[in-house]
């Protein structure tokens, strides 16, 4: 590998921002109006902005009325995941379910009292169990839920069965979100077609800017309890002058994921499958977690007995690979995984969960040097055990 040059298989975390997105991000910034404000100036930064809803609106099938813009996907999951979140005219949920895989800006970040919230077990295979929530629902009565289930893991990549969960929801009466962060721009996503209430996404996953994120409502719901006060903007659902760059940046980068979905998630499933095969190959005893399950096109989660990610992801980085254990929403830390503890994974083999991710910019030379430095790192493991018998 050239000096300084690195192989980036992280882009479940942060996908790199596109060309065109930065380009955008630039014209943008020299906006100089606010879009609040009723002058030519305002009025061409609202326009930017409202470009972009109809970008990011296509992408999940929704309609551009619909979206409402938010700092990123925490924030959008903080805002929606509250008793306020009702369908109009009627009272909000008393109880919420959540899988007991999701991101941590839901199984944390919601606003209900603790003694309101259950979490839906996860099968082996990393689904969520549907026969509890089927019988759970059926025990609540009349009693209004909100169920908050991802689209796609963002470790495993695991894809959750949502249209039959929405369904078993649905004839309940209950209310459904869905933090579709990691699926967005990977999979198809059709907001009406899935009969969500709810969905969140975020910019930087799909090779736009951090720092921006969207709700995405259905017709006839409203979140009546705001989480960020102030202002009217977001048509009085989410105050605060709008970042207007970064919005556009989404847009962009939304408009981007969307014509270019079905070519990349064929390239990306094929990168994907190359890397696992050279995985095998090099260390037989490897676990692919989910590998019988329904995956992201981009995601490879795996564990090597006796390999500690801590010490993995070291050996990689120091190598040129950027790879990463899990979630990136821990402070760089390397921590157990809440997700493979609720999959019953070993908490021995949990410890060397690792995670390869590929995105718009992967190659077939990124997998080749993966391959390359998992051969160092696996012959130095098989080195350490055969000394210490």
């Amino acid at each position: 590998m050239a000096e300084g040059q690195r192989t980036y298989l992280d882009h479940n975390a942060t996908s790199p921002l596109r060309p065109e997105v930065a380009e955008a991000l630039l014209r943008a910034q020299a906006l100089p109006g606010n879009a609040s404000s009723v002058h030519a100036e305002g009025r061409a930064a609202r326009a930017a902005i409202e470009a972009a809803r109809d970008k990011v609106a296509a992408l999940v099938g929704a309609a551009a009325k619909d979206v409402v813009f938010t700092s990123g996907g925490t924030e959008a999951n903080n805002t929606v995941l509250s008793p306020g979140f009702r369908r109009a005219g009627r009272p909000g949920a008393a109880r919420l379910f959540v899988g007991s895989v999701e991101h941590p800006s839901v199984l944390d970040g919601h606003r209900f009292s603790p003694d309101a919230v259950e979490r839906i077990p996860a099968r082996a295979d990393g689904a969520v169990d549907l026969d509890w929530l089927r019988e759970r629902l059926a025990r609540l009565g009349g009693e209004p839920v909100l169920v908050s289930l991802q689209v796609a893991n963002n470790e495993t990549g695991i894809v959750q069965p949502l249209g039959e969960a929405v369904r078993l929801v649905r004839d309940h009466g209950g209310l459904c979100h869905s933090d579709a962060v990691q699926a967005a721009g990977k999979i198809p996503l059709d907001m009406r077609a899935q009969c969500l209430d709810a969905l969140t996404v975020s910019a930087h996953k799909i090779g736009g800017p951090k720092g921006a994120g969207a709700i995405v409502l259905s017709d006839g719901v409203e979140v009546a309890d705001r989480l960020v006060r102030g202002g009217g903007q977001e048509r009085g659902a989410r105050a605060g002058t709008e970042n207007v760059a970064a919005i556009v940046g989404f847009g962009v980068a939304a408009e981007l994921a969307r014509r270019d979905l079905a070519d990349m998630a064929a390239r990306m499933r094929s990168l994907r499958d190359e890397t696992e095969l050279h995985l095998v190959r090099i260390a037989p005893d490897a676990v692919v977690f989910g590998a019988g399950a329904e995956r992201l096109p981009n995601t490879l989660a795996f564990a090597i007995p006796g390999l500690r990610a801590e010490t993995a992801l070291i050996a990689f980085d120091l190598e040129g690979v950027a790879l990463s254990s899990g979630s990136a929403c821990s402070s760089g830390k390397v921590k157990k995984s809440h997700v493979l503890s609720a999959m019953g994974v070993d908490p021995m083999l949990a410890e060397g969960a690792i995670r390869v991710s590929f995105g718009w910019n992967s190659t077939k030379e990124d997998v080749l040097r993966f391959a390359r430095t998992c051969e160092k790192v696996v012959d130095t493991l098989y080195k350490r055990r055969a000394n210490a018998a």
